[in-house]
């Protein structure tokens, strides 16, 4: 996906790449409010945001959204780099493109969340943050929930409301034969043989049934109609229904 050479109107293959001195003084003339530099510092650093494109190429979007939505994390990251904290700047920078990219794709999942619940899962990843900062470890639900004031469970359903959606050909392990997908790990409890002989024997038995007999089970057990709504429906008693009904059932069992 991201093997294309232009992207966006813009030649990848021809991004300048700037020392580190460059950089500085380049970043000097940025805080002196020069626009010209900001642009060089912007088109220098363009392949940050390629780097960072290439971790999220399994998500079906297009390349040039992803590049995009990257360049605003990255104009981002050069509005509020603090020179002082002496941290490079591709350090600083890379997980603001992530972030991002990150906001994009939950926003534009293709399974819809509520603004409410997203909105409830950022805060409490704000406030994971922040705690973990001031505590040097990570907080317990219930430390955040607190925080919050907010049950537990509303937190556990948020932040499960923001996952990515995985691809059932996710490769989960791969050695040097054949990879193993997340499909391959699967169960389809409503499609194994057992289920598959059982509803054959049940049609099978449904053959030595009367009509009416076939109807009535058809209207209780097919499409989960009462007694009574039977009743109504073929004009006889409640009590003839049951009667029937369990008279039928019994007759089936001797065949399954």
């Amino acid at each position: 996906m991201v093997n294309k050479v232009e992207i966006c109107g813009v030649n990848t293959a021809k991004l300048p790449i700037l020392s580190n001195d460059e950089k500085e003084v380049l970043f000097a003339k940025i805080q002196q409010g020069d626009k010209k530099a900001r642009e060089d510092y912007i088109k220098g650093n363009l392949r940050l945001v390629l780097s960072v494109i290439k971790r999220f190429n399994n998500r079906g979007e297009y390349v040039d959204d992803l590049f995009q939505i990257g360049c605003i994390g990255l104009i981002k990251a050069i509005d509020n780099f603090d020179v002082s904290h002496n941290v490079k700047f591709s350090t600083y920078a890379v997980p603001m493109i992530i972030g991002e990219i990150r906001r994009y794709l939950r926003d534009n999942n293709s399974i819809r969340v509520s603004r409410s619940l997203r909105d409830t899962a950022y805060k409490a990843l704000a406030v994971k943050e922040r705690l973990t900062s001031q505590n040097s470890k990570e907080p317990t639900l219930e430390e955040i929930a607190k925080e919050l004031e907010l049950p537990k469970e509303d937190i556990v359903m948020a932040l499960d409301a923001i996952q990515d959606p995985i691809s059932l050909f996710e490769p989960v392990y791969h050695d040097s034969g054949d990879a193993l997908f997340v499909m391959d790990q699967l169960k389809d409890e409503k499609n194994h043989d057992d289920s598959w002989l059982e509803e054959i024997s049940l049609k099978e038995a449904m053959k030595r049934l009367g009509e009416r007999e076939k109807h009535i089970l058809t209207l209780r057990f097919y499409e989960g109609k009462t007694q009574m709504e039977v009743a109504d429906e073929i004009g006889i008693s409640q009590a003839q229904v049951s009667r029937l009904e369990k008279s039928a059932l019994t007759q089936m069992k001797k065949y399954i």
